[in-house]
């Protein structure tokens, strides 16, 4: 696809420092848009910055960004205000977190912290970015979650992310009919098998079991899960709300 089809476009990135966050900025930054990368780790996200400049418009900005706070995220959105003089129009929620364990032996602990970024996390930058696009009066606004094909199917040893991820494609429905009336768009994208350094932590043996379940016979790039992000971020999808788009390799 060419053209840059998000070309003047601020988007906002979550889980920018690795993966398919990273991925998704430098998708979109060649695409033409002006990337917010965030990051729990600051640094991570400053090398996508890092990676990033040069490319297309150039003024990108990277943010520390806790998502499971409220008042981290409100922070964000009134520095990217700050910086651009507007809104964001683009968002993407690929920040998330694993915490494995069989449900009898998970702890209270890793349930919430894994719902509190995954689930929780997304609603925080949702709110935040919708109440930022109406009061600027931007309509043609672009939400994209990411949720995960374990959301549908259940996944053992994960009952909170599993959890998590099905909760992200209830809220993204939710939101795409309340927010349509704006000219705000919601979709999710429910990724399969991905390399990303969430996915490095399975053992070999594991990943032999799982590829093939997979009709491709192969794990996912990132950057294949970014290319259908920019897509639903760009206008080229305009009728595209309330969808969950799977990018699982068959």
């Amino acid at each position: 696809m060419g053209g840059n089809i998000v070309a003047g476009k601020i988007a906002f990135v979550t889980g920018a420092g690795s993966g398919i966050g990273r991925a998704v900025c430098q998708v979109l930054a060649r695409e033409g848009a002006k990337v917010i990368a965030t990051d729990q780790n600051g640094i991570a996200a400053q090398e996508t910055q890092g990676l990033i400049s040069g490319v297309g418009c150039n003024d990108h900005i990277s943010l520390s960004v806790d998502v499971s706070m409220g008042e981290s995220v409100n922070m964000a959105f009134s520095d990217a205000i700050q910086h651009y003089g507007k809104p964001p129009s683009v968002i993407v929620n690929s920040a998330g977190i694993t915490r494995d364990n069989f449900l009898l032996k998970m702890s209270e602990e890793w349930f919430q912290k894994v719902l509190d970024v995954n689930l929780k996390g997304t609603f925080l930058v949702v709110q935040a970015a919708t109440k930022a696009m109406i009061d600027a009066n931007i309509s043609g606004g672009s939400i994209v979650n990411i949720a995960s094909i374990v959301g549908k199917h259940g996944n053992i040893g994960q009952c909170n992310y599993t959890a998590s991820k099905a909760g992200v494609e209830a809220f993204t429905k939710t939101a795409a009919k309340e927010f349509g009336k704006f000219g705000i768009r919601c979709n999710a994208v429910v990724p399969g098998f991905i390399k990303s350094p969430m996915t490095d932590a399975i053992p070999e043996k594991v990943i032999q079991k799982i590829l093939p379940s997979i009709a491709m016979g192969r794990m996912g790039r990132p950057e294949e899960v970014a290319e259908v992000i920019a897509f639903l971020a760009s206008d080229r999808s305009s009728y595209v709300n309330g969808a969950s788009i799977e990018v699982i390799g068959g």
